[in-house]
């Protein structure tokens, strides 16, 4: 059965006294100069990479298209769908107004965090691309212009027995000399083999030695050729991120990442403001809502909002707005395709406090197949002068590596 998302009945939706439409809001009127354009369909095509990427395309009656990316997962392209109706008709140049419009009339659905936001990202992100052609200026120079010319890029690196301190250190080494990449980060929510109990979240004296041993053989290899940081996945006690925290205070380490549960802001404090590891957060929080309690708050030494999820750019860089207040740097992650991946980049080259934007698919040899241009060069990404995003999909590869049963969107 073929279901129709695009109708389903919302009364919130239908009717909302903060309805932000061009109509609504009287904002509708001539502009000139070729920036008088309508968007006239918004498509999506997932795409089977490491992660189910879902690229979002924007049509326009200027005949001019953006292409965007969502966060992955299942249903983000049905809440695409959902919303096609709210912004059909409008003038893609209003990202700010869309995006809020989006976010009241998906209010009843859910908009506050979660795959709804997700959803609205991949949106928003087709924007600055669409809107950045329109106007025939790349996409940072939507969001303020920028402070450099090329982002850092950090390796989200796996050795082939992650669980082996050793086999870490030698892919550690090996991404550093083959690669390039003086940035790296791997994973310690490892099984070490001295577990009682995978639910609890109690991490024992013996699992926290073999933590210890693997960021001491990585750190020991690289030395000072690359800043290494290390990844929790939310999977530790309070009391258990503390210990382990203390324990690598004498290692030179970028940032431990995610040691507990994001849900609990008081927990993420309290780990934070217990040692000096550098801690890092805030790739499972939404919009700069969601964002705000650690900033405010200094529940992290570093910020790691990801931008197809959180709410797009123009919402990551309000994130890193109020986290230079607090002179907080940002890392943003990011497990995306080529696309949100140069969106990051943007992002990255306009906002002052950025550290480095993640890449997660070093394993994936056709990666950067996906688009016609070069984007990660010597561990860098050189933002492009093009306008918009400055990315062209291969449509072919896009073809060839879709999830299965998908639909290829049309050409631009």
């Amino acid at each position: 059965m073929v279901r129709n998302y695009e109708s389903l009945h919302d009364p919130n939706a239908e009717y909302t006294m903060r309805d932000l439409s061009a109509e609504t809001m009287e904002c509708d009127g001539t502009r000139g100069e070729g920036r008088d354009v309508e968007i006239t369909d918004v498509q999506t095509t997932m795409v089977d990479g490491n992660f189910p990427w879902t690229l979002v395309r924007i049509y326009t009656d200027a005949g001019v298209v953006g292409t965007g990316e969502a966060y992955w997962g299942a249903g983000v392209p049905e809440l695409i769908e959902r919303m096609k109706p709210f912004v059909v008709g409008e003038n893609p140049l209003d990202i700010d107004r869309l995006y809020e419009h989006l976010i009241q009339k998906m209010s009843g659905e859910g908009s506050i965090e979660g795959v709804t936001v997700t959803a609205i990202s991949g949106i928003e992100v087709a924007l600055h691309d669409l809107a950045g052609k329109i106007l025939n200026v790349p996409a940072y120079q939507l969001l303020g212009g920028k402070y450099r010319d090329e982002v850092r890029v950090y390796c989200d690196c796996h050795a082939g027995e992650e669980a082996d301190p050793e086999s870490n250190a030698d892919e550690a080494e090996r991404v550093v000399e083959e690669l390039g990449y003086d940035a790296l980060k791997f994973d310690l929510d490892v099984p070490s083999g001295h577990e009682k109990d995978r639910a609890n979240r109690h991490l024992r004296n013996p699992e926290i030695q073999h933590k210890v041993d693997i960021v001491e053989a990585v750190t020991e290899r690289v030395g000072d050729r690359a800043d290494v940081a290390f990844d929790c996945h939310w999977t530790f006690s309070a009391g258990s991120a503390k210990r382990l925290a203390s324990a690598l205070e004498e290692y030179d380490i970028w940032w431990l990442e995610d040691p507990v549960p994001p849900e609990n802001h008081d927990v993420q404090k309290n780990v934070t403001h217990s040692t000096t590891t550098p801690i890092a957060a805030g790739e499972n929080v939404y919009r700069k809502h969601g964002q705000r309690r650690l900033i405010e708050e200094q529940a992290v030494d570093l910020i790691a909002p990801d931008m197809p999820k959180t709410g797009g750019m123009r919402e990551t860089r309000k994130i890193a707005d109020m986290a230079d207040t607090y002179y907080i740097p940002v890392a943003m992650h990011n497990v995306s395709s080529p696309v949100a991946t140069m969106a990051s980049a943007h992002v990255g080259a306009a906002i002052p406090n950025s550290l480095a934007v993640e890449y997660h698919s070093y394993q994936l040899g056709w990666w950067e197949d996906l688009v016609e241009e070069d984007v990660i060069e010597d561990g860098h990404i050189e933002i492009p002068e093009k306008p918009g995003l400055g990315v062209t999909l291969d449509m072919d590869v896009v073809e060839e590596n879709m999830v299965e049963g998908e639909t290829l969107f049309d050409e631009a």
